[in-house]
C-alpha cells in the first residue's frame, strides 16, 4: 500500500511538470498577431514614418519574440535613425536565433562601420562570404559599406570648448 500511493504521487508530479511542455510551439512558428504587425510595420517604413514603424516593431516583438526578422527589421530602423549601437544590439538578438541571417549579419556589419570598427565589420563580411558567394546581395552592400567608410555625420566629433 505504501508503495502504491508513493508510485501514485511520482505520477502526479511527472504529469504535472510535463503538462505545460505538452502545449508549446515549435521554435519556427511565429504568433500570427507578430507576424501582422511586422507587416504594418513595413508600410510604415516604406512611407518613412520610422517612429511608427519602430513602435508596431518592438510590438511584434513583445507579441512573440521568436520573431527574428522583427528583430532585423527592428535593427534597420535603428540603422536609419542613426543609433548603430542599438542596430548592432538588436542584430545580435536576431543572431541569437539563427547565427546564420545574412541580413543581420549585414546590418551589423554596416553600423560596425558607421561607429568605426572597420575591423569588426570585416569580420562579419567574412562570414557572409563564407556562407553565401560573393553574389550574395549582403556581401556586396556590406562590401561596399567598408570600402566607403564611416559617413561624414558619424564620424564628425563634437570639439571640445576651448580654454582661455
Amino acid at each position: 500500500m505504501r508503495v502504491s500511493l508513493r508510485f501514485l504521487a511520482l505520477g502526479l508530479v511527472g504529469t504535472a511538470l510535463a503538462s505545460p511542455v505538452i502545449g508549446q510551439r515549435p521554435d519556427n512558428q511565429i504568433l500570427p498577431r507578430s507576424v501582422e504587425l511586422q507587416q504594418q510595420a513595413e508600410k510604415e517604413l516604406v512611407a518613412g514614418r520610422l517612429m511608427e514603424a519602430g513602435d508596431l516593431l518592438e510590438t511584434a516583438l513583445a507579441v512573440d519574440p521568436r520573431n527574428r526578422s522583427a528583430f532585423v527589421d527592428l535593427a534597420r530602423v535603428a540603422k536609419q535613425q542613426k543609433l548603430f549601437g542599438k542596430a548592432i544590439r538588436l542584430a545580435n538578438e536576431a543572431l541569437l536565433l539563427e547565427p546564420n541571417d545574412l541580413d543581420a549579419i549585414e546590418i551589423q556589419g554596416e553600423a560596425m562601420v558607421e561607429l568605426g570598427a572597420v575591423p569588426r565589420a570585416r569580420e562579419n563580411l567574412a562570414k557572409l562570404q563564407k556562407l553565401c558567394s560573393n553574389t550574395c546581395r549582403q556581401v556586396a552592400q556590406l562590401s561596399s559599406a567598408i570600402s566607403r567608410g564611416p559617413t561624414v555625420a558619424a564620424a564628425k566629433t563634437p570639439e571640445s570648448p576651448k580654454k582661455d
